[in-house]
């Protein structure tokens, strides 16, 4: 069994920044929609909490995906069962306009604090975790999430 954290350090206007570890060893940043009370949908970061990874073989990121990395895509990295959220997804992107509630990656992090946050080099990121995530679930492996609103003491 393969465990990812997230672990969110800042929350702006618009997004929230995080921290992605794998297996408890720093993978990358992660940008996210902000926390909202009340969920608007496509702008709500999911809630704090411990979920599964699977790979979702449909839809048109996973179309788009496939086209995009031929040698390495299997299927996108959704993260299910989060109540009142579908189709949660780990994917490529820079800024809020980027994801609908779903989980971007990148290998910089510009703060929220002066202006909105974003990621970079989203691609780099991706293409060195996905392999490692997806290899694991390709033989049978779980692969769990879970997102931290703090750090735990």
């Amino acid at each position: 069994m393969m465990e990812l954290t997230v672990l969110r350090y800042s929350a702006g206007k618009e997004s929230t920044l995080g921290l992605l570890f794998i297996e408890g060893v720093f993978a990358c940043y992660t940008l996210e929609d902000e926390q909202r009370e009340i969920k608007v949908s496509g702008e709500t970061r999911i809630p704090a909490g411990r979920y599964q990874v699977k790979l979702r073989t449909e839809g048109s990121h996973h179309l788009r995906y496939q086209q995009k990395f031929p040698q390495m895509h299997q299927g996108m990295l959704h993260i299910t069962n989060v109540p009142g959220f579908k189709w949660i997804l780990i994917h490529i992107g820079n800024d809020d306009d980027d994801t609908a509630g779903c989980l971007l990656v990148g290998d910089t992090s510009i703060s929220n604090i002066n202006q909105e946050g974003r990621i970079n080099s989203s691609t780099v990121a991706y293409k060195r975790i996905y392999p490692i995530i997806t290899s694991e679930l390709v033989v049978g492996e779980e692969v769990w999430i879970t997102y931290l609103d703090e750090l735990p003491i």
